[in-house]
Formats: structure tokens, C-alpha cells, sequence
């Protein structure tokens, strides 16, 4: 087929005399096309907006009037039809395009007003596979293109929260639509459609457990323009893909200033980390500080679990995101606040703590309704120059592994609690991740370094630095255990360990010395564990 170029000036205002609306999401429908027909615009619908309008006293044209054909197969066919895509697709100042509008009784279409089923909503439900099949639009985001590649000469209005824009600039320009907008309009149509078609093939992919299928799309609504990214020379935005998982994206805001693109990123950590820990087995608090574990403890309440994960870094928790695995209280409240903590993020608060939070203005305070599945499917992308590197989320959990026992000496039963503990930890800290460990809560940790040894050797030291501020007068890594996010491939590292204080090691082998690394814990007395599995994270 060929591609041919129709190259005509593109007018700067183009008169809106005929439109067509179209939508799912009723919201300020009515109130729209009444002030399009105010401003003598003919109004065209279809199906329940059709009624939705007629109801409301409007005089409007019914699609099929227009088409001169019924809707038929329950709707599924009503607008893919030569007089409403040629009414959206014709060039006005072509000559051949008006002659062929003339010779089929085509009307052009001036305003494309329509948004599209709630596929998202409903496979974020748990919809079945036919519903969700069901709830594929195609005569919806057809028109939506139309319009939006004819944007020359129609105004596609995909969003209720254009309404006011849309009739404010008709009445600016004398009932015409400026190019401006139309272009504006234009490219959000376009990303709405790339993005419901990306939800639509992500879903199928899930659906046939395909995990890298041959085209790769993602999508998102924006949420929050950000003042600025990483750094303020940065622009970003954050964008919500409707995943109804619990956390950041999905959280209420109760009160607080608006959060940065480092703060969502930091609270997602935050929040992704305790949800490992199950509250119907104990209290527990993460504290974050650039995306990484600057404390993590469990205990039988939340203060508790807080002043054990202050403990573990208190110099790094100034400034960090707190995140708690039940119902934030009073008394946990009022630790918190003692030091400037930027979010606080829980499934939920009650009344007292609330107020604690108030008298902290600029504090934000995220209540989830609940915790995020460790173990639930879904995607992690990241971008790099050129591309998209797209992976399952890690959703190994420690409980669920075959932990196997490599030496002479087998963990006792708190050093196993303590070594899935830290692991669980561990799965959260940027690699090469050291997690040392005891009673239920991070002593020192040792995240984002080139060498393993190195962040055994940091994480050793970041516990020297708590037991100081701690007033101790042990090394809080006295029998402690240590986690590794991947395996040791040399015993230097779990030498530092050792040295530290650690008598017990998890970690998931896998390396060629691992006999090597083996056997020089048996000679330190160590036990240790292997999981089989391992968790990177860069």
C-alpha cells in the first residue's frame, strides 16, 4: 500500500460545528454537551451517552442515524463505519477528500469527544480471561486516533478535565478551536491510547505466561508534575500504571507537602521492604535512606521495632522514610516525630497518631489500606541508552526456600530466626549487600559496593559507629548473624564476618570456591545456610 502525502497549510482556527461524543466515563458529560449545543454545535452520540444526553432534554442525533445501519452485535459494531472515520479522517481543504465526502453523504466531524472502557479497572479486579477480553475497546480508540492524526481540523477531547478548556477557548476564538489546542489534545489522545494498548498486551502476556513477548510496551496517567528529578537541573514526572498493588502510587496522602521523585522512589523501597514482614506475626519498621536500609527490625510493637531500627543507624535515619507493617499508633507516632523524618507510610494510623503526625507540617504521612504481596507477580522495568530492560518482580521469599545446612555446625533456633530475618533484609539492599543481624533486627549494614568484602567490612563498621551512639559497651555485632544477597566468592568476606562478631551465615551459594568458603567456616566454628537463591539488586 502506498503512503501518500497530502501536504495543506494547516489552519490556526477551524470553526467546531458538528460533534461527536462517545464515552464510558460520564462524568461532566451532560454539562459538556450542553454548552457545545449552547454554542449551536450539532451533537452526534452513540449508545448510553446517547441516552444519557437524550434524558437530559438534548437534542442529539443517535449514530446510527448518521450511519443509516443499526448497532449491532451488542454494541461491538456501531461507529466503525465509512461516515463517522471519514467524517474524522478528511482533509477539509482537499479537494478530492471533499469530493468524496460529497459523493457518500459524509459529514465532517469538527469534535471527537470519547474515552474508553476501564480495562485497566477491571483486570486490576482480578477479572477473568473473558471478561477481560470483554472489556477491549477498538471502536473507542479508533476514533481517538482518527481524530488525533486529523488533529489539523479536529479537536479530540479524550479527558473530563479538558471540558473547561475546550468551551473556554471556543468562546476565546469565536467558536473555533486553535491549532494549540488541538495539538495538545492530539498528543494526549495518542498517549492514552498507547498506553491503554499497553496494559491491554502487558495483561495477555501475564494471561499466557509469556514472558518476553516480541513487542514490549508500558504506560502510565500522570499523577504529579515533580518540581524537579534526582536533581533539580532534572525534569520528571510521576505516572501510575494502574497496578492496584499497595504502596506508594496507591497510597492516600493525609497530610504533608507534595513528595519529590526521590522521595516516591525512597518510600517504594521503604514500603516494598516491610511488607516482607507478616503483621500477623510481628510489628516491624524499615528505615530508608536513598533507597537503601539504614535499619529494619521486628519486635512485639512498632515502637519497639522503630527504636531497634533507629538503633541500628541513627546518624542515616535523620532525614529518611519510615515504613511500618500495621496500623501506626500513638506511641510509635511519637518516637518518629523526635527526629526529621521526611515520610511516614503504613496501611493505616488511628486518630492519636494523626494528630502527633499534624504538629509536623511539612511531615507526609501514606496510608496504603494495606501491604504489598511479596510474593505477587508483576513487572520491573528500567531504561538504558537506546532500550527498556524488563524482568519479573523478585518475588522470592526466604519462608518458601529449601534452606540447606553446608557445615559441621547446624544454626541454633535463634540463629535461624535471625538468618531469614536478615535475608529477608538483604533481598532489599543495593548489591553487593551485607546484612548483619541480632534479635530480630539490623546491627549494621553494608550496601552498594564494588566487592563484598568491602561492604562486610562497612557494615562492621556502621555497627562500631551504632553501638557508640547506642552508649554500649559490646559490639553490637557480638553474636550476631550475617546475610550476603549473592554468594561469597572468596572467604575474605566471610572472614570479615566472623571478625565482626557473626557465628552464623546465610547466603546462597553457587560460587566455585564454595567448598573453599565452606570450609573456612567450619574452621571459624560459623554455621551456615545456603538458600539456592539470589537476590541482586542494582
Amino acid at each position: 500500500m502506498a503512503i501518500v502525502s497530502k501536504s495543506v497549510p494547516v489552519p490556526p482556527l477551524v470553526p467546531v460545528k458538528r460533534a461527536l461524543l462517545s464515552v464510558f466515563d460520564k462524568t461532566g458529560l451532560v454539562e459538556f454537551a450542553k454548552a457545545l449545543a449552547e454554542r449551536g454545535v450539532e451533537l452526534v452520540s452513540t449508545g448510553g451517552s446517547y441516552k444519557s444526553l437524550k434524558d437530559a432534554g438534548l437534542e442529539v442525533l443517535d449514530i446510527s442515524e448518521v450511519t443509516g445501519f443499526p448497532e449491532i452485535m451488542d454494541g461491538r459494531v456501531k461507529t466503525l463505519h465509512p461516515k463517522v472515520h471519514g467524517g474524522l479522517l478528511s482533509i477539509r481543504d482537499d479537494a478530492d477528500h471533499q469530493a468524496a465526502m460529497a459523493e457518500h453523504g459524509i459529514t465532517g466531524i469538527d469534535l471527537f469527544c470519547g474515552n474508553l472502557y476501564p480495562f485497566e479497572d477491571v483486570v486490576a479486579k482480578g477479572a477473568d480471561y473473558a471478561t477481560g477480553i470483554e472489556n477491549i475497546d477498538i471502536g473507542g480508540p479508533a476514533m481517538t486516533r482518527a481524530a488525533a492524526k486529523n488533529h489539523a481540523y479536529v479537536t479530540v477531547v479524550t479527558d473530563p478535565a479538558d471540558y473547561a478548556d475546550v468551551i473556554a477557548a471556543l468562546d476565546a476564538n469565536g467558536g473555533q478551536s486553535p491549532i494549540e489546542l488541538r495539538k495538545k489534545l492530539a498528543l494526549k489522545a495518542f498517549a492514552r491510547t498507547a498506553a491503554y494498548d499497553a496494559a491491554v498486551s502487558n495483561w495477555m502476556a501475564d494471561q499466557l505466561n509469556e514472558a518476553t513477548p516480541t513487542h514490549r510496551a508500558v504506560g502510565g496517567k500522570l499523577a504529579e508534575v515533580m518540581r524537579y528529578g534526582e536533581n533539580p537541573h532534572q525534569s520528571a514526572g510521576f505516572y501510575k500504571t494502574g497496578e492496584a498493588r499497595p504502596g506508594v502510587a496507591t497510597a492516600r496522602q493525609i497530610q504533608g507537602k507534595t513528595l519529590s521523585y526521590n522521595n516516591i522512589n525512597d518510600t517504594d523501597a521503604a514500603f516494598e521492604l516491610v511488607s516482607e514482614f507478616d503483621p500477623a506475626r510481628t510489628a516491624a519498621v524499615a528505615i530508608i535512606k536513598h533507597a537503601n536500609p539504614c535499619g529494619v527490625a521486628e519486635a512485639p510493637t512498632l515502637r519497639e521495632a522503630y527504636e531497634l531500627a533507629l538503633r541500628c543507624d541513627p546518624v542515616s535515619a535523620f532525614g529518611g522514610i519510615v515504613a511500618l507493617n500495621g496500623k501506626l499508633d500513638a506511641a510509635a507516632a511519637e518516637e518518629i516525630v523526635k527526629i526529621f523524618t521526611e515520610v511516614i507510610i503504613a496501611p493505616d494510623a488511628d486518630e492519636a497518631a494523626k494528630e502527633i503526625i499534624a504538629a509536623k507540617k511539612n511531615l507526609r504521612l501514606l496510608l496504603t489500606g494495606g501491604l504489598a504481596d511479596p510474593r505477587a507477580k508483576g513487572l520491573f522495568v528500567k531504561s538504558v541508552a537506546g532500550g527498556l530492560l524488563v524482568q519479573d518482580r523478585d518475588s522470592g521469599v526466604v519462608d518458601d526456600l529449601d534452606l540447606k545446612v553446608v557445615t559441621k555446625r547446624a544454626p541454633t533456633e535463634q540463629e535461624l530466626k535471625d538468618l531469614k530475618f536478615a535475608f529477608r533484609v538483604a533481598k532489599h539492599v543495593k548489591s553487593n549487600a551485607i546484612v548483619y543481624a541480632r534479635d530480630g533486627a539490623t546491627v549494621g549494614v553494608g550496601a552498594g559496593q564494588m566487592s563484598r568484602v568491602d561492604s562486610a567490612r562497612i557494615a562492621a563498621r556502621k555497627a562500631l559507629d551504632a553501638t557508640e551512639a547506642a552508649g554500649l559497651t559490646e559490639a553490637l555485632t557480638k553474636g550476631c548473624v550475617v546475610a550476603s544477597d549473592a554468594f561469597f566468592p572468596f572467604a575474605d568476606g566471610l572472614l570479615s564476618a566472623a571478625e565482626a562478631g557473626a557465628t552464623a551465615v546465610i547466603q546462597p551459594g553457587g560460587s566455585m570456591r564454595d567448598d573453599e568458603v565452606i570450609a573456612a567456616a567450619d574452621e571459624a566454628g560459623l554455621a551456615m545456610v545456603m538458600t539456592g537463591m539470589r537476590h541482586f539488586r542494582h
